[in-house]
């Protein structure tokens, strides 16, 4: 294309704000660092006298159905994907005419889950694996490796949008996976791929045909360095469905989370376990959290957070040890930053514990992000715990949310947590007062359920369990 047909413009990957020139703030949205550059081609001015063709009253290739008419039975709408944690963040299966977008850091599994998904689906439907940033012998030597069914399987090797979409339009597989969006290219978008506009473009095109032939497509984004998918924010709407993979690559745990789903809960997770033969399903997590915890060791105390609709166990570990800097360094993994700041700040005003010339570490076991309050409790009683050197009960679990006035607030599920600890073996709960007070303690057996108030009254409680 000449280049006088082209023109330079900048984009705000956020919100999708267009300016001539680059800026440090997008003046719509007012993110920081977000305009890249982008390159498109002039819309040709129309020839004088030209004007635009005049719409027919009346006359529409339209076509509406009625509501009534749409059926929904599950057998209908959902593909059964064949694995089990897969369907429970989904909602219960693959929508048909639905596009799903999965992102994650290099290397943490994405491609691996999708030949995988692909096995699964391929034993009932035929499915098509495009790559762009592969060879097929490649895809190949990866489906040897994780025993994928071959049978009904195509791959493709191509990042022409148009050869992609026409070549679904005439094979119309059950399944189509596309690694990855920022590898596509439109021929007609004058810009290289990974671009604000090539990804945008490449995006809607993709839904146009999944929502025609309602053939399901699966879409790997790369991730910046903030950990969001690359690219425009708007392609994150476009889509039904965002997945993001999380863990640590160090570690062979992945957590599987829905930030957005059009068919179903955004709040439940997958949790997998990367073998050499691929991502095996994560049955009892909370059994697979606790593995390995210490014994005697102060300064550890179990949580239980909500999933969704599924309670997990994870362990909390904290460090408080003695600083010879004059500002004492704070660390959290895995647990908000602030949050911890807030909850040491409580722990020295309401209940009395100085933290001021010691360095505080809080880790969460396993690379689970605990962001629910009902974390509260148990972060500051393993950080009381290794201040007073207080080992606390290994059969022990604390669930509640604590206050700026110290007290220990009510949390949603309770009953539901206490079965599941229940379930693992623990012996003694430390539990809101107030939520105690709705609870029939006889239906949790042998489960010691010590009710508390205030933040103060539950570091007394593990003082008396020793």
């Amino acid at each position: 294309m000449p280049k006088d047909k082209l023109k330079t413009i900048y984009v705000c990957t956020q919100c999708g704000e267009t300016s001539p020139r680059w800026m440090g703030r997008c003046p719509s949205c007012g993110a920081w660092n977000t305009m890249t550059e982008d390159v498109i081609a002039e819309a040709p001015k129309p020839a004088a006298g030209a004007g635009k063709a005049a719409r027919t009253p009346g006359q529409t290739g339209l076509v509406a159905h009625r509501l009534q008419n749409i059926s929904t039975t599950e057998e209908k709408s959902r593909i059964r994907t064949g694995i089990g944690e897969l369907d429970r963040v989904l909602g219960g299966g693959i929508v048909l005419g639905s596009v799903t977008l999965i992102g994650g850091e290099p290397g943490i599994g994405k491609s691996t889950i999708l030949l995988q998904l692909c096995g699964e689906v391929s034993k009932s439907r035929e499915v098509l694996y495009v790559t762009g940033e592969e060879s097929v012998r490649q895809i190949k030597l990866r489906a040897l490796r994780l025993n994928v069914p071959q049978e009904n399987i195509s791959l493709a090797a191509e990042s022409d949008v148009d050869e992609i979409c026409g070549l679904i339009e005439q094979a119309k597989p059950g399944l189509v996976v596309i690694d990855s969006i920022q590898t596509m290219r439109c021929a007609d978008v004058a810009s290289s791929s990974g671009t604000v506009s090539q990804v945008r473009e490449s995006t809607a095109r993709f839904l146009g045909v999944a929502k025609s032939l309602e053939i399901p497509i699966f879409i790997v984004g790369h991730v910046n360095k903030d950990g969001a998918i690359a690219g425009p924010k708007v392609m994150e709407h476009i889509v039904d469905t965002v997945l993001y993979f999380e863990g640590d690559k160090t570690l062979p745990y992945r957590v599987l989370r829905a930030v957005k789903n059009r068919y179903g809960s955004t709040n439940e997770i997958g949790m997998f376990d990367m073998t050499g033969k691929g991502l095996a399903e994560i049955d009892n997590p909370s059994q697979v959290m606790l593995e390995g915890r210490p014994v005697g060791i102060s300064g550890t105390c179990v949580a239980c957070v909500m999933e969704g609709t599924r309670p997990v166990l994870s362990e909390v570990q904290a460090l408080a040890g003695k600083t010879a800097a004059p500002a004492p360094r704070r660390t959290a993994s895995g647990f908000d930053y602030n949050r911890m700041y807030l909850l040491l700040a409580v722990l020295e005003r309401r209940a009395g514990y100085d933290f001021s010339g010691r360095d505080v570490y809080v880790n969460i076991v396993g690379g689970l992000r605990l962001d629910e309050t009902a974390c509260d409790l148990p972060v500051c009683l393993a950080m009381a715990s290794s201040l007073l050197d207080l080992p606390i009960g290994e059969k022990t679990v604390a669930i509640g949310e604590v206050g700026l006035g110290g007290e220990v607030r009510s949390v949603p599920h309770l009953e539901t947590r206490l079965r599941e600890a229940q379930r693992v073996g623990f012996d003694t709960a430390i539990v809101p007062k107030h939520n105690l007070k709705l609870l029939n303690a006889r239906e949790f057996g042998r489960l010691n359920l010590i009710g508390v108030a205030y933040l103060r009254e539950a570091v007394n409680a593990i003082k008396l369990k020793n």
